[in-house]
């Protein structure tokens, strides 16, 4: 963890020019102070590190965590204390540099067009970016840009460091320890955060690595040390070196909790995408893993199971998750009050705008796509060809029958590892169904949610448990929604092993099979 507190302190700076006003942001690192809060009767006194301020409502911390206060109804003493005649809403993010560098200043410049705001952008002497959105010659929201890796990023949300952490992966258990220890419950299942998109992650090696596509269980056996030359891979034989991203970056720790156990300590760790690109083409025995579009001149290989199930990173299936190597990102909110102009713009990212701005900066966005029937021939098509004594052609006939008078939707839904609850992307998933279902998306139709489980256990089993998970996520969407609307219906099916998209012979392949698909209709 970074044990260096920071605060911001703002100053706007003004020139006249032809009676215009520019504004300029000063945004100085220190270490934070603590202030004093003094209640009207003077019978409360508080002291602590601001967590957050709205323009009504303090956040201060507090040894059970923050707490908030009426700031009209206190007084504070301190250098940190809002001045209210001066207040400008503020915005604090950090997280990893392609989003804190490359995304998130996109997606504020669309939220600032968006709402006719004129934008000044400014890079620090450390490296942050400071970006002030105008209006009317007057600033009204002050943003803050920090690139770290995810690790710090929420570090910097338990130490009030930072509103918002932008990572590829959930908080680590350690992670979640840690904040219960400060009294900091980190956004994730319940709320809190908000996935801006996806990308899909693909194995890399040399151009002079005659491969070109490769078995994830081999994958994930010569990051776990099983492996150890190419030759077990059905290659020449030569010895198997292996490369990752910086210690800390979210899409490798994301990877790296795929494994069974602990990688490999040989494992060569690099500063930054392009330096492992370049040291994984320059070594003919390399196998590596990166973003798809950060392999620059290394070869990607496409993906095939022993099943001989095939998953390319296209964008249907890093949407529907169905590609196994997808890791979403995320920006996880710091649970607080927030000003009207932050809860905005956290609102503005499900927009259309922000999902064609998502996909100009090369991830795949969150926004909902049709996949009808013809589109999965080669998935039903293994499903028949690898269907085991227990999955009947009655059981495969029924399935498609039933589909065949609907089409899927690229919202799926997962659960966490030996649990029946939602995954962190899954719970972003079920907000949006929910969303769009009492906005009318699907007035008028039927949604079917169709659940599927991995091959282990008996076929009787299986169909029951998938069944189960169709039903828990109906629960789900009931609890959000409180009542189904009455222009749609809703049901729930369960196929069990019927259409695996994952060999079960693998824990990384069991976890794709276990999920709930949702299937629309007239």
């Amino acid at each position: 963890m970074n044990s260096q507190r920071r605060s911001t302190r703002y100053s706007i700076v003004r020139s006249a020019a032809g009676g215009l006003a520019a504004l300029l942001l000063c945004m100085d690192s220190a270490t934070a102070e603590e202030v004093t809060i003094t209640s009207a009767q003077g019978n409360l006194v508080l002291t602590g590190r601001i967590a957050g301020f709205d323009g009504t409502y303090l956040d201060i911390e507090s040894p059970h965590g923050p707490l908030t206060l009426a700031y009209a109804g206190v007084t504070c003493a301190g250098a940190d204390c809002p001045d209210l005649k001066s207040y400008v809403p503020h915005l604090r993010l950090s997280g990893e540099p392609r989003l804190a560098s490359l995304l998130l200043p996109a997606l504020i410049d669309g939220f600032a067009r968006d709402r006719g705001l004129k934008l000044i952008q400014e890079d620090t002497d450390g490296g942050a970016l400071n970006i002030t959105l105008v209006e009317d010659a007057q600033p009204v929201l002050l943003v803050n840009l920090r690139n770290s890796q995810s690790a710090e990023a929420f570090a910097d949300l338990l130490t009030y460091d930072s509103d918002v952490a932008l990572t590829f992966r959930d908080p680590l258990p350690d992670e979640q320890a840690r904040a219960a220890e400060v009294g900091i419950a980190l956004p994730g299942l319940a709320g809190g955060s908000v996935v801006l998109g996806g990308e899909a992650l693909v194995p890399i090696v040399s151009p002079l690595n005659p491969i070109r596509v490769i078995d994830p269980a081999d994958v994930i056996a010569a990051f776990a040390g099983d492996i150890p030359d190419w030759e077990q891979m059905g290659q020449p034989e030569m010895p198997l070196t292996l490369h990752l991203g910086p210690v800390g970056d979210g899409q490798a720790d994301a990877f790296l909790a795929m494994l069974p156990a602990p990688a490999s300590a040989a494992v060569i760790r690099h500063a930054d995408p392009d330096a492992l690109a370049e040291a994984v083409a320059a070594d003919a025995g390399a196998l590596g893993i990166a973003a798809l579009g950060t392999s620059g001149i290394a070869q990607p290989l496409g993906l095939r199971d022993a099943c001989g199930l095939t998953a390319p990173p296209v964008l249907r299936g890093i949407k529907t998750q169905d590609y196994p190597l997808t890791t979403p990102a995320f920006a996880f909110v710091r649970s607080q009050r927030k000003p009207e102009i932050v809860r905005a713009f956290l609102n503005w990212l499900r927009s259309p705008a922000a999902e064609l701005i998502v996909r100009r900066a090369g991830f795949a966005d969150r926004g909902v796509v049709p996949i009808t029937l013809d589109d999965q021939g080669e998935r039903f098509a293994h499903a028949i060809t690898i269907a085991g004594p227990d999955t009947s052609l009655r059981d495969l006939q029924g399935m498609v029958a039933m589909m065949d008078a609907r089409v899927r939707i690229s919202l799926t839904f997962r659960f966490a590892n030996g649990t029946t609850a939602l995954d962190t992307a899954s719970a972003a998933n079920l907000r949006l169904l929910a969303h769009d279902m009492r906005d009318g998306v699907y007035a008028g139709r039927e949604v079917m949610l169709i659940g599927f489980s991995d091959g282990e256990g008996s076929a009787d089993a299986n169909r029951d448990l998938s069944a189960a998970r169709a039903l828990a996520v109906e629960s789900a969407l009931l609890s959000l929604l409180s009542a189904i609307p009455d222009d749609l219906r809703l049901g729930t099916a369960g196929f069990g092993e019927a259409l695996p998209i994952g060999c079960d012979d693998t824990a990384w392949g069991r976890q794709m099979n276990r999920r709930v698909e949702v299937w629309v209709g007239d």
